[in-house]
């Protein structure tokens, strides 16, 4: 049974307003099961485990509020945590979980949006994004959420000091659906319980765009990659016959291809069986992504890339460059986040204008590139 409370909450200093508390069990009825999700019993408690899957908090809406539950987890290799403000269903929401089998390293948390269904954590990573925290196993422990606006916190064990604090909600979106979600790993939630929050002011911390980074670009449709051959350069007919959308990269410089195109989800063999990393992956999709350069002189120019997952740089019709950096190809445990320090192409720019085009494909962790462009040290 659902059980509703009235409380003072405070907004900010000298400022309180009253907020709906729901506090459900685990057999209540607001909760849509899905996947590998179910009533259960663990360490003497009735509670949600979920082994890939999701709770669905039904018939609420979320913009501004505190959730809290205990959580118990193992070891094992395991992504558990919130989907807030989901819409569209499920294409597009914010992530925030823990890893507990990197329980104490730099990455033992992740905030991540997602959009169009694609997971950007490759692109958004560092500070605001992932951190260290202990994760206990085999027993119960105390996580909140605590999302105002365009900001977040989200705090594990100790409720005074946030483990992680999100300043720049990525998404974009105000309202939506909550769930609990565990990618992988045998999970158990208990006592569920939220607090709606009135709206806080929408106020976005957004970074500053550093110097040289190329920031306008157009994008044309999804194409199959394994249908196309990406050392060819697109011809004048076929670039012509492209309906271009013009994009603006987002500070720090990332050109996300997630926020127009949905993300495809192909089965990456390499990420379990290093010795397939050379073989063809059935459902890769890939997006041209072009720009126009312009130079007053014959010159040289040094171009950082960095890109999720596979990348073919052209240069007025001729290629120049092909990399692959997806999760799992360089060495079994690679990453593959996303800077413009991963690699560097020269490129042999004319007077005038020159036109760049990327081809740029998904595996997964985030569709997009980023691109900055110097001069080459003599």
């Amino acid at each position: 049974m659902i059980q509703r409370v009235l409380c003072a909450c405070t907004l900010i200093a000298s400022s309180t307003a009253l907020c709906e508390t729901l506090a459900l069990p685990p057999d209540s009825p607001r909760w849509d099961l899905q996947g590998r999700a179910k009533v259960d019993e663990y360490l003497g408690r009735k509670c949600l485990s979920i082994s890939g899957g999701a709770a669905v908090l039904k018939d609420f809406e979320m913009r501004d509020a505190v959730v809290d539950v205990d959580v118990a987890t193992s070891t094992a290799r395991g992504f558990v945590g919130f989907f807030f403000r989901i819409s569209n269903e499920g294409a597009f929401g914010e992530e925030v979980y823990l890893r507990p089998h990197k329980s104490g390293l730099p990455d033992a948390m992740q905030y991540t949006p997602v959009l169009n269904t694609g997971r950007n954590w490759q692109i958004y990573n560092g500070p605001g994004f992932t951190g260290v925290v202990d994760i206990p196993s085999g027993e119960w422990y105390h996580v909140r959420l605590e999302v105002r606006g365009a900001q977040t916190k989200l705090f594990v064990k100790d409720m005074d000091k946030p483990a992680l604090e999100m300043d720049d909600l990525k998404g974009g979106v105000e309202r939506g659906e909550l769930a609990l979600f565990v990618l992988t790993g045998d999970t158990r939630f208990s006592n569920f319980k939220i607090q709606k929050l009135p709206d806080s002011k929408w106020v976005r911390h957004i970074p500053p765009m550093p110097a040289n980074m190329i920031t306008k670009w157009s994008l044309s449709a999804v194409y199959d990659a394994l249908a196309r051959n990406l050392e060819r350069p697109l011809s004048a007919a076929e670039s012509g016959s492209i309906a271009w959308q013009e994009v603006q990269a987002e500070p720090p410089g990332f050109a996300l291809i997630n926020r127009f195109r949905e993300s495809p989800h192909p089965r990456v063999t390499f990420e379990t069986d290093f010795s397939k990393r050379l073989d063809p992956q059935p459902g890769t999709k890939v997006v041209n992504a072009k720009t126009i350069v312009e130079s007053d002189r014959d010159q040289l120019k040094k171009l950082g890339v960095g890109y999720s997952d596979d990348v073919s740089v052209f240069l007025n019709g001729r290629i120049l460059y092909r990399g692959r950096s997806a999760q799992g190809f360089r060495e079994p445990g690679y990453l593959g986040i996303v800077t413009p320090d991963d690699d560097a192409v020269y490129l042999p720019l004319k007077a005038g204008k020159n036109e760049l085009v990327l081809a740029v494909s998904e595996l997964g962790g985030g569709w997009g590139f980023i691109c900055r462009l110097e001069d080459v040290k003599q």
